[in-house]
């Protein structure tokens, strides 16, 4: 693969302030004696050049890649950019330490609901891991060591959040405003995920509750639960491991259900000494048991994008778990939900449902409606006496807060370029906002399968574009709107016999309109090969240009006919 890290020559504003800033302040040039004493106006030639030196902008750090976040998906950036030669970027971290949504969520009981050997990058894989379902720590250690053995400390910046990113169509660069500082980039990766801005709903009187209250993505430590009357608010996949881990501790738990999920088992276990030595000794054998839980979700996508009828078995499953662990008939009814399984997330535990079943537990059907001191009211009018409050109610998903920090060639943000919501061509870049890729991008999402597929799918789109201008010799790249389009259009077209549009439910995959701009309608195989390679047909190209003028933009047919050494192809993701 061709390099790519060459860069543009500096334009001609950019050389002379290079050349400035080698020359220490009150050094001597060289000539400048001979230039003094041969010239009787040197006083004032010189108080000319501090002048145009005292309005020269502060020299800001330029870099060819810009990622933002340093979960998965920036890491993973990072690992990516490397690999292909690039090594002039910066990984900006809100945080002080990796592990984007691992970091953030350490709640009690934490952990993943895809098989660890599946939920790890293809090439980083780990032997070691503890369970088949591992937990926070271990997860969140995994990624610190992927840090470390790839190299990517040196260009991680901690307690760096960005304030703003600003397309200046004049040097067709982005613009960064930081909380440490200001940066320019070439190119700008958006890695936070969907998942780092917790939502905690509006409540009346919620400001005036004297006791304690937090997300469950910023659980505090240092509050004890012993004892303590305690309300969970939501049902998700983060309370589903939350109440069974709290449950025996607290004195009274509340859960406020506005609607129920579909539960089923977990087939969780350690994982032996042998396994591991096995695994790190002849890594063929953790290559196959990641293909064998591969292959298995992959075989379950055809009922939750094409035949929801085929979940019918798996909702006697989960219904039959139910029964086993709860035997109060009136809670059975309570949990059970009123739409197909699937619809909504499906979760996955073995203890969920004996902990709702506990003396010590109430599930109040109805969501929270207002806070009245230390009393909570739900919907359906009952009062609750709690000393704290732990939200689950997930995250700003479909209306992300960083939309509104992110400006276009013609000035306009995300948050008002989506306000019918959110969209992308291949779920990586935006009409308006150049050289920007997302990681994680509108319609990303999956539903029983690994994130970290889709991740490395759309890290193979972004090598490849970036590959691709290089060797083209253009600068930046956008979508057609016309493309942009046509791909939504199919794609919602996809979405409308999924078990997500069909189940009968309301979930956090869908916006304030109805529309799911979450989740990709098939296959992590068919996202792969839809994001194999960049088709410049579905893209206009934006030229180099000197600070005189806006740069042109190319259609993607001219550039190729310009360049005939357009990349035909992407690399392959490491083993």
């Amino acid at each position: 693969m061709a390099s790519s890290t060459k860069r543009p020559r500096p334009r001609a504003a950019e050389a002379s302030a290079q050349d400035r800033s080698r020359t220490a302040p009150g050094a001597v040039e060289p000539g400048a004696v001979e230039s003094e004493a041969a010239d009787s106006g040197a006083v004032e030639s010189e108080a000319v050049v501090a002048e145009a030196e005292a309005v020269e902008p502060e020299a800001v750090p330029h870099v060819r890649v810009a990622v933002i976040g340093s979960g998965f998906g920036g890491l993973g950036a990072g690992v990516r950019l490397r690999r292909a030669g690039i090594t002039d970027f910066v990984v900006l971290e809100r945080a002080d330490s990796v592990g984007g949504t691992w970091r953030d969520n350490s709640y009690p009981g934490c952990a993943c609901d895809v098989p660890s050997h599946l939920y790890s990058f293809s090439f980083a894989p780990n032997p070691d891991w503890p369970r088949s379902f591992s937990g926070q720590p271990d997860i969140r250690a995994y990624l610190e060591k992927v840090a470390d053995v790839f190299g990517l400390r040196p260009h991680l910046r901690f307690n760096t959040e960005v304030t703003e990113a600003r397309w200046d169509v004049e040097r067709t660069r982005w613009q960064i405003t930081t909380t440490a500082g200001r940066w320019t980039a070439d190119a700008v990766v958006a890695a936070a995920g969907p998942l780092a801005d917790p939502q905690i709903p509006e409540l009346p009187g919620l400001d005036s509750f004297p006791g304690k209250v937090f997300h469950s993505s910023r659980w505090d430590h240092d509050f004890p639960l012993a004892g303590k009357r305690v309300a969970m608010v939501g049902t998700g996949a983060s309370a589903a491991q939350i109440v069974p881990a709290i449950q025996p501790q607290v004195g009274k738990l509340t859960v406020f259900q506005r609607t129920p999920a579909w539960v089923l088992p977990r087939r969780d276990r350690a994982i032996t000494e042998l396994e591991k030595r096995l695994h790190g000794r002849f890594p063929i054998t953790a290559k196959a048991r990641r293909g064998t839980l591969f292959a298995l979700r992959e075989l379950q996508v055809d009922a939750f994008v094409r035949r929801p009828g085929l979940l019918k078995l798996v909702q006697r499953l989960a219904e039959r778990h139910l029964a086993d662990g709860v035997a109060d008939p009136a809670l059975r009814a309570k949990l059970t939900p009123d739409y197909r399984i699937g619809c909504k997330r499906i979760l996955l535990s073995n203890t969920y449902y004996p902990a709702l079943a506990a003396a010590n537990t109430e599930v109040v059907p109805a969501g929270l409606r207002e806070v009245r001191g230390s009393t909570l009211v739900a919907a359906d009018g009952s009062e609750h006496e709690v000393d704290a409050i732990v939200f689950g109610t997930g995250f700003h998903v479909t209306d992300m807060p960083m939309g509104s920090r992110v400006f276009g060639a013609d000035g306009t943000s995300f948050a008002e370029k989506w306000k019918e919501g959110m969209e992308a061509l291949r779920g990586s870049t935006v009409h308006g906002f150049p050289n920007f890729f997302f990681v994680i991008g509108p319609n990303t999402g999956l539903g029983n399968s690994s994130m970290i597929l889709m991740i490395e799918s759309q890290l193979n789109y972004l090598i490849d574009a970036l590959t691709k201008l290089d060797e083209i010799g253009a600068t930046a790249m956008q979508p057609t709107a016309r493309a942009q389009r046509r791909w939504n259009l199919e794609l919602q077209h996809r979405m409308d016999r999924t078990v997500w549009s069909t189940g009968g439910c309301r979930s956090w995959y869908l916006d304030k309109s109805g529309k799911n701009t979450v989740l990709w309608p098939g296959s992590t195989t068919s996202f792969r090969r839809a994001t194999r390679k960049v088709d410049l047909t579905e893209y206009e190209l934006i030229l180099r240009s000197d600070d005189r003028a806006a740069p042109p933009a190319l259609s993607a047919s001219s550039a190729r006919a310009a360049s005939s050494a357009a990349a035909t192809g992407t690399e392959e993701v490491m083993a």
